[in-house]
């Protein structure tokens, strides 16, 4: 018996302050003395934003100031297109962009840091500044259930007993580590010191977490502090409940909220002024839309409600943050969930029916914002940019390669984990992907026997294979099977080292069930496009191109029919390598249809709860 167990984890460009010659002669010396003194007389005040509480506004570099921000987030973006989507934003009329910063995108291990390609955020800082946006920074340490477990890293779950996002030791000496790493990075790039960040958010929506820990929230704000300094304008934002108004905020941190276009807008601004008496009028998160998820319908607002809501705040002179201007992808393994009454698995599509497609294109909503924008301050001159270009590539035959179970000397290179009872992904130290646990029945089975476990033991997606026949969804039974087989599965790194297409080929039996690969290839025609990618046939599973991990395809529970794939993941000057993990089976003339077009809309009814 196989059971195979997908992680679903939830929970001019700046280059900063001037160097100084080491040394210098007399003459220059001199020069700079002359200049000193020339400068001194007509010096510009020195840089700050700060809060006016008497004029309930921001004042930068001493004058009022309101800034009208839109959230994009580097870590769903692809590096090539950041440049693209944020002049598109900066010619929406922006000031500022909110961004995160998710932990686990990172530092995967403990003390291993990766800041390099679409992991950049230094680059990414950089080119805001070159564009003239104001930077709203949330580096957390939490971010957002949307994203793979609030982007804590998974190793933290490593100490079974640790308290996230509490003032538990070893909790607060995982998130010191890391902020020791980041804020030095982020600290020269704050408007003080002559960057573009104006603010930096303190954890994340905070009141909504059972915890309500304020030694945790005073830890945060002390570190946060020491590193950046005393001037940095720090704040929170939680939803406009009382209840979590007062869990999340706290003295010296200040309280901004967040509420949609159907709120009523006096109402939530009272809730901020409850905690918040005097100052700014500050709605951090303002959605332009909602996340999708598995099994729900594609969520949309209108753009004449979201315009509509944006105007009346900024004709009361609130300060707006759109969450999201472009939400991009979660690709490979980064997709989160909710939990509200029930499990809520995010899907692959980060779209969130924002004014700048999943894509990265303008759409009517976001003319409809820009209008809006325009009748309270001048908007950049010069076009909009336009959609980035889209290519149907059409029909890919795929074969399958080979069934998941006769390529484990490849895909777990290190040998199976032998041991009397199945592991968690922590105690084997893996963050995400698939795990395979193998045991042998102890007895055979003549007659159906349910197979049970208790509860919660299978919190993941899992399938069960018996001599190969898939049943379905598994749970263990009273009698304690033991001496499991674990594998953890390094597809991944496989697939970027080349594996399966540069591999030999594989016989396999076309009429197996269970989880198996499948491959294939296409050519451009000379130009490398983005392009949305469809599964008619498929069911459930992964797909690379090019060895990039464009996430997870569910087609027969939606509403995404569709994923995307970025221009710069693709060759024009050979063959494009395209591996499917197909989890439940897929037709047997497996293909892929690649579009010019996404399909979000189609959603079967299921009665039972989607699980990813």
């Amino acid at each position: 018996m196989v059971v195979v167990v997908v992680s679903t984890f939830q929970f001019v460009p700046y280059r900063g302050p001037a160097e100084r010659p080491a040394r210098m002669g007399l003459p220059a010396l001199a020069l700079l003395l002359v200049a000193g003194v020339l400068l001194t007389q007509a010096s510009p005040p020195a840089r700050s934003f700060q809060l006016d509480y008497e004029k309930d506004c921001f004042r930068k570099d001493g004058a009022p100031f309101r800034y009208i921000s839109g959230s994009i987030h580097y870590a769903r973006v692809p590096r090539p297109a950041w440049r693209d989507r944020l002049l598109k934003m900066y010619m929406s009329g922006l000031s500022a962009v909110q961004v995160y910063i998710p932990w686990n995108y990172h530092e995967p291990l403990p003390g291993v840091y990766d800041f390099a390609g679409d992991r950049d955020v230094e680059a990414f800082l950089d080119l805001t500044a070159e564009l003239g946006l104001l930077v709203i920074l949330r580096p957390g340490p939490y971010i957002c259930a949307e994203w793979e477990m609030g982007g804590l890293p998974a190793w933290l779950l490593w100490k079974p007993d640790i308290i996230l996002r509490s003032s538990d030791p070893a909790y607060l000496a995982a998130v010191d580590s890391w902020l020791h790493v980041l804020l030095p990075k982020i600290k020269p790039r704050l408007y003080q010191y002559g960057g573009n960040i104006i603010s930096v958010q303190v954890e994340n929506e905070y009141g909504s977490y059972y915890a309500c820990d304020y030694e945790y929230l005073q830890h945060l704000l002390g570190s946060f502090r020491a590193l950046l300094g005393s001037e940095v304008l720090l704040f929170t934002t939680d939803s406009t409940q009382a209840e979590e108004l007062r869990c999340g905020t706290l003295q010296g941190l200040y309280a901004t909220i967040d509420f949609g276009p159907g709120s009523n807008i006096t109402e939530s601004f009272g809730a901020q002024r409850q905690v918040e008496p005097k100052g700014p009028l500050v709605n951090s998160e303002y959605y332009t839309g909602w996340l999708d998820y598995w099994g729900e319908v594609h969520a949309s607002t209108s753009s004449a409600q979201v315009a509509q809501g944006l105007e009346d705040m900024l004709q009361m002179g609130a300060n707006v943050n759109m969450y999201m201007f472009h939400g991009g992808t979660n690709f490979a393994y980064w997709s989160g969930a909710d939990f509200k009454d029930q499990y809520k698995p995010v899907t692959t599509s980060y779209d969130y029916d924002a004014p700048l497609s999943e894509a990265g294109d303008p759409t009517e909503k976001l003319f409809a914002i820009r209008t809006v924008i325009s009748k309270f301050q001048p908007l950049p001159v010069g076009p909009m940019p336009p959609a980035t270009p889209k290519y149907s590539y059409g029909r890919v035959a795929l074969k399958k390669y080979a069934d998941l179970l006769s390529v484990l000397d490849v895909l777990c290179p290190s040998g199976a984990i032998q041991s009397q009872f199945p592991l968690t992904f922590e105690a084997i130290k893996q963050a995400h992907g698939f795990v395979l646990y193998r045991t042998q029945l102890p007895w055979d089975v003549p007659d159906p026997t349910t197979l049970g476990s208790p509860p919660h033991s299978i919190c993941d997606r899992g399938y069960v294979m018996l001599q190969q026949g898939m049943l379905g969804n598994i749970s263990l039974g009273s009698s304690l099977l033991s001496n499991w087989l674990i594998y953890p599965l390094a597809i991944d790194t496989a697939i970027k080292q080349g594996w399966p297409h540069a591999a030999q080929p594989q016989s396999s039996n076309g009429g197996t069930a269970g989880p198996a690969f499948y491959t294939g290839t296409f050519e451009t025609p000379g130009i490398a496009w983005d392009t949305f990618v469809k599964f008619p046939g498929w069911s459930k599973g992964q797909l690379w191109i090019n060895g990039f991990n464009l996430g997870r395809y569910w087609p027969s529970r939606g509403p995404q029919q569709t994923l995307f794939v970025p221009s710069s993941v693709l060759h024009v000057d050979r063959p494009n390598n395209i591996t499917v993990l197909e989890l439940e089976g897929a037709s047997p003339a497996p293909f892929l249809l690649f579009l010019d077009k996404p399909l979000f809309n189609r959603t079967l009814n299921h009665s039972t709860m989607a699980t990813k």
